[in-house]
């Protein structure tokens, strides 16, 4: 006799790693794999931060601060907020799935733009939700006016990606907070800015504002990208204290280990480190963007640390041959038919060199396949 399980198991989409199949963080990190699947720093973590995590590591017989009191203390620091309205999580995406299981049930409504990150699906598939995908826009952007159409009085979760992953595109800040001036008072909008550092036209401190006027509003952010810290999963939301307490409630505690948020809290010690190493990942992104347009690739316009690009009219065709021909030279990507965009690829950019290689491959790529 076998197990009985949720019928809604099934319908679950679940999440690709970046990571080669059979193979490690650590594998990829020690050896001459360029790894620019995963939207990851290139950039080790600063030296204080690793000597933070060392000290910490001290301490690992006991239980992590399950309330992250420093590290929450600094962000409210940072951002002009009561700590009492910051949540601290394993990964941005805990809070996604937290915010699922605390406002979401059969009946209740999810509305967020396709393609945009590939956790969202998940939402509505494990509470038995009901969903609305809203195509992205010419130019690969977030239509925030059919967003706006298609909420109903059932419509209980909004989820804007900004900068938007897959495609990198960026809505400006001021048009973001005309959306959410429109959005009724008890319909949460989730504003996922996991790459809001690598954007040049706002202020990222503009959506953080936006929280004195609207408490149905939910931001964001994590240290994986910016800070290099994606193999300690922390990120976190500044929201209304509500929302902080309703995300608490359905968490497993002590969910963001102890050398988690010792690295985070150091981290926002060095904020030049951390700038100049977001310099560094721009003025590549304008480099590597050159070397598409060079070998006939269009992109979309990127606001994050990776491309969208298309492989043109047969790119559907071709895509996973492409993908196969770039892995053979060492260089893993993205395929765009795993995140809602058949015909492209999301490339992540890495060091110099490896950047360098994935356009070389890339291009003798499609040489054979066009």
């Amino acid at each position: 006799m076998s197990a009985k399980f949720n019928k809604r198991l099934a319908s679950i989409p679940g999440y690709t790693p970046g990571v080669p199949k059979g193979q490690t963080a650590e594998d990829v990190s020690g050896s001459d794999l360029a790894q620019l699947a995963s939207n990851e720093s290139p950039h080790p973590p600063l030296p204080q931060v690793v000597q933070a995590i060392g000290s910490a590591a001290t301490s690992m017989n006991r239980y992590p601060d399950p309330d992250a009191t420093r590290l929450r203390g600094r962000l409210a620091e940072l951002h002009g907020v009561g700590p009492e309205r910051i949540a601290v999580s394993n990964g941005s995406c805990e809070i996604l799935l937290a915010a699922a299981e605390a406002m979401l049930e059969p009946g209740a409504g999810v509305v967020y733009a396709w393609p945009a990150f590939s956790m969202y699906p998940n939402l509505a598939a494990m509470s038995g939700a009901d969903e609305v995908r809203v195509p992205l826009a010419e130019g690969e952007v977030h239509d925030l006016e059919a967003i706006l159409a298609a909420i109903t009085p059932e419509t209980r979760l909004v989820m804007i990606c900004n900068p938007n992953n897959p495609t990198g595109t960026y809505v400006p800040s001021a048009e973001v907070a005309a959306f959410v001036r429109q959005v009724p008072e008890d319909v949460t909008v989730i504003l996922d800015e996991a790459y809001i550092e690598f954007q040049q036209g706002d202020d990222p401190s503009d959506s953080i504002r936006l929280l004195e006027e609207h408490d149905n509003l939910v931001v964001l952010r994590t240290f994986s990208k910016s800070h290099s810290l994606a193999g300690l999963r922390v990120g976190y939301s500044i929201s209304s204290p509500e929302f902080r307490a309703a995300v608490d409630a359905v968490r497993q505690p002590f969910s963001v280990n102890a050398l988690a948020q010792a690295a985070a809290t150091e981290a926002l010690a060095h904020g030049e480190e951390i700038d100049g190493q977001i310099a560094s990942s721009i003025a590549e992104r304008e480099r590597v963007e050159a070397g598409f347009t060079a070998i006939g690739l269009d992109t979309a316009e990127t606001a994050a640390n990776f491309s969208w690009v298309s492989l043109g009219d047969r790119g559907a065709e071709i895509e996973a041959a492409v993908v196969a021909d770039l892995a053979a030279a060492g260089v893993v990507v993205r395929p765009g038919r795993l995140l809602g965009g058949p015909g492209r690829l999301r490339i992540s950019y890495g060091t110099r060199e490896e950047n360098d290689r994935m356009l070389a491959a890339l291009g003798e790529s499609l040489a054979r396949n066009s």
